[in-house]
């Protein structure tokens, strides 16, 4: 249901946008990297010890963001900081820059950290996904000395298309097959689909463009949120300002 014809066009704009930026992600150059081999271009941003990217000082967030797509030979990181790039991409180029760096300071990449503004809802009706969407496939016979094959998360492309980083554009079969590689020895449980989803809260981010008194910039890091799946269920966890949560 959307609350106007305006509503309807954004979100079909911001998921166009969701694609194009999965797409150019894939041919950015960047890499692959577990947290403890994340590298970035120190001009714009710090490596942490945690293996997170910070946004350096009096760097613009669009800046910052675009330089992962023009110079990703720069870069290399893990597949859910991926997403959360692809999503800041997708944001940036429907709502402009202005209000992105409005609304987006202080930018802080790692695992499933991401600006409020996101405000990212999660859904459990794979019938129902569209494509932008992002999603899950699990293996969890995973061999336990590369918990970076544990899963994938992946944007969803088009009908059975999906981007995933560091597998590439695949099908969900591909998808899967290339998790399957990665099991401990004598495994009979492959890797899945799994029935949960996220996405954007489109209308929110909508508003951002028509507000007409934007916060002022604030010194130090936003508050991250942190996106977790346990079991089949998803969780939102926001931790006290200044701890970055465990992994």
């Amino acid at each position: 249901m959307y609350n106007s014809p305006e509503s309807l066009n954004f979100e079909r704009r911001m998921r166009d946008n969701i694609i194009a930026s999965a797409r150019a992600l894939n041919d950015s150059g960047a890499d692959f990297a577990t947290f403890k081999e994340t590298r970035c271009n120190e001009r714009l941003w710090t490596r942490t010890d945690n293996g997170g990217i910070q946004l350096r000082e009096g760097v613009w967030p669009s800046a910052g963001i675009n330089d992962i797509f023009w110079n990703g030979q720069w870069y290399a990181f893990e597949c859910a900081t991926a997403m959360v790039i692809i999503l800041y991409k997708a944001t940036l180029d429907t709502i402009g820059e202005q209000v992105f760096n409005t609304y987006f300071q202080n930018l802080f990449l790692w695992d499933w950290n991401y600006d409020n503004n996101l405000q990212l809802i999660s859904t459990r009706r794979p019938q129902a996904f569209i494509p932008g969407d992002i999603v899950y496939f699990k293996n969890p016979d995973h061999d336990p000395g590369k918990p970076e094959w544990q899963g994938e998360n992946a944007v969803l492309l088009g009908p059975n298309t999906y981007f995933g980083h560091g597998i590439g554009i695949s099908t969900g079969e591909g998808i899967i097959a290339a998790l399957n590689q990665e099991r401990f020895p004598g495994s009979v449980t492959p890797a899945y689909l799994t029935d949960e989803g996220v996405h954007p809260d489109f209308e929110y981010i909508r508003t951002l463009s028509s507000r007409i008194a934007p916060p002022r910039a604030r010194p130090g890091r936003f508050e991250p949120a942190v996106f977790a799946r346990i079991g089949a269920r998803a969780y939102i966890y926001k931790p006290k300002s200044g701890n970055q949560p465990d992994r």
